[in-house]
């Protein structure tokens, strides 16, 4: 192509001179690859100042290669240096990976060929991308011929996924791999026990940590800590008191960095083997190093909890408040708990308060724990009561509080009550719970209200509630009261169709309603079916039975019962 230029532009060459330009680029996917070459003539000449004002120049431009070609020219050089370059080159496209990938398949069988660092990072990131799995573990033997690794990051990364799509044996063989470089091999093994306790396998973190010893790969910090929570989650409080113990004497680098979080570790095991006082002493130990690590406040609040030790416990939470905030849900019940053990149920008000100064939200399962502690302790109007004084204080409670609600005022008798706390759970969509259910359903059973009972199970099914064994034992038992044995056959068979196991308490019920009803030859056939299924003859079905035979004169198996 042609270019013109002013005279005045070309007048700033002070010489008479010709100029020629050529440079290039090297391969980039990104653009078409291309070589440029420009020639520039300037001239003085009369002829060409009386024939224009203005200079031409020319400018030749020639477009390079496509990659087979630069591909075949580079393997010509025999220079490692640009062939890697020429790959990485590749790889930094999506649309030429492929053919990268191929290429480097390629060179392999080249004797001079050596991957360089970057493009091993390239070839595992891409392969690791679309999930070839079977690629990667071929990979890994180049890195044993060529005696060169991905970047550390490249490496651990790459361990955490393959365990994270459970490809166990690719890890193995990726860790044996890398053993020959020490600064990559910590980081991976390291890796790897970090994803075996992330999927719950710490059986295998356990051996990882095992075999990185034997193979004489320095763990560090961090590899501690994982092996530590990995004895902890298998429960061998032994093994993290020794491994941290190890830990501390190696003094590592970047231990006073974790120095935190194995004092954590270690006292949580220590908490959970039921040796609280011991993990106190090492809490008090971490403070004296002036290593501050609050969190463990929770460890021994629950610790001391769940042995019962009401006055340390409160210790320890007393001082907690001075110094954090314990926001573990978990906590706080454990205490709940132990103040109802220990008979101190009026304290587990005091903990509710707590938790909302901590800004902690009341969970339903707490709120169900101090209504169902009160009447444990100190009886249903009681915790009817204490219900009350919830509901008032603006606690909110859940499907669980409001079932131990319903079921108290339902032993109190005060029904009109129970209905209205039920109307108000199942308008706060709380319209599945089963134990509720049941508690109306005995209810109206006790007060007469048949026809209520069986609209209520009606309502129960429309809902996605299934019924259980109670309310069809309550069903059965109010219409076997009333004679009413066209139902009571329904609901029998519709437990068989439910496959619903009839248990006691429904065998009696049945076997009454058609004794009342003069079908002893349906109670004989219905007492043989229980005493097949294994049922245990009490004094209540023993009773009816005795009845049976006399009024059916069967003598015999009246003398075998």
């Amino acid at each position: 192509m042609a270019i013109s230029c002013t005279a005045e532009w070309c007048s700033r060459f002070t010489h008479h001179h010709a100029f020629r330009s050529s440079f290039y680029t090297l391969p980039n996917p990104n653009i078409s690859r291309f070589f440029i070459h420009a020639n520039f003539s300037v001239s003085p000449t009369p002829i060409l100042e009386e024939a224009s004002s203005n200079l031409i120049h020319h400018l030749d431009c020639n477009y390079g290669d496509s990659p087979s070609q630069q591909y075949s020219k580079l393997l010509a050089t025999d220079d490692d240096r640009n062939l890697n370059e020429f790959l990485c080159g590749l790889f930094e496209d999506s649309k030429t990976e492929e053919l990268a990938f191929d290429y480097y398949q390629r060179l392999k069988e080249r004797a001079e060929f050596r991957p360089e660092r970057t493009t091993l990072n390239h070839v595992v990131r891409y392969l690791w991308k679309l999930k070839k799995w079977d690629c990667i573990s071929s990979v890994s033997e180049d890195f044993k011929i060529y005696r060169v690794l991905p970047d550390r990051d490249t490496c651990s990364r790459l361990i955490y996924s393959c365990i994270k799509h459970r490809k166990f044996r690719i890890t193995e063989t990726l860790l044996d791999a890398f053993q020959f470089d020490s600064d990559v091999a910590t980081l991976a093994f390291g890796s790897a026990m970090r994803g075996y306790n992330k999927i719950h396998m710490f059986r295998r973190t356990v051996l990882v940590f095992r075999r990185m010893k034997l193979s004489n790969v320095s763990a560090d910090s961090v590899s501690y800590l994982h092996v530590m929570e990995a004895y902890s989650r298998l429960g061998d409080c032994g093994e993290v008191v020794r491994l941290f113990h190890e830990f501390e004497s190696r003094k590592l680098r970047d231990s006073a960095r974790y120095l935190g979080e194995a004092y954590e570790i270690l006292c949580v095991s220590l908490g959970k083997s039921g040796r609280a006082f011991e993990a106190l002493d090492y809490f008090r130990e971490m403070i004296k190093k002036g290593v501050l690590q609050y969190s463990i406040y929770s460890t021994l609040v629950y610790s001391f909890a769940s042995l019962r030790e009401v006055s340390v416990a409160e210790e320890i939470l007393r001082e907690a408040k001075s110094k954090t905030v314990i926001t573990d849900p978990e906590v706080y019940l454990k205490v709940v708990v132990m103040y109802i053990e220990e008979g101190l149920v009026e304290k587990t008000l005091e903990v509710l308060v707590e938790m909302r100064d901590a800004g902690v939200k009341v969970s339903d399962c707490i709120l169900c724990a101090v209504v169902n502690g009160f009447s444990k302790r100190r009886g249903f109007p009681a915790a009817v009561q204490v219900f009350e004084e919830l509901i008032s204080q603006g606690y909110e409670p859940g499907q669980v509080t409001y079932a131990s609600a319903i079921n108290a005022y339902c032993r109190l008798g005060q029904y009109s009550k129970a209905e209205k706390v039920f109307e108000e759970m199942v308008a706060k969509g709380f319209d599945k719970c089963v134990v509720a259910y049941s508690s109306m359903i005995v209810m109206y059973g006790r007060t007469g209200r048949l026809r209520d009972a069986t609209r209520l199970m009606a309502k129960m099914k429309e809902r996605g509630c299934q019924p259980n064994v109670w309310i069809y034992n309550s069903l059965i038992d109010m219409h076997g009261r009333a004679k009413n044995l066209r139902q009571l056959e329904k609901l029998w068979k519709e437990m068989k169709r439910r496959k619903i196991a009839p248990d006691k308490v429904t065998y009696t019920s049945v076997i009454g309603a058609y004794s009342k009803a003069g079908e002893f030859d349906t109670c004989v056939k219905l007492f043989n079916e229980y005493r097949l299924n294994g049922g245990v003859i009490d004094r209540a079905i023993a009773g009816l039975m005795v009845g049976v035979y006399s009024k059916a004169s069967m003598v015999d198996e009246l003398v075998k019962l």
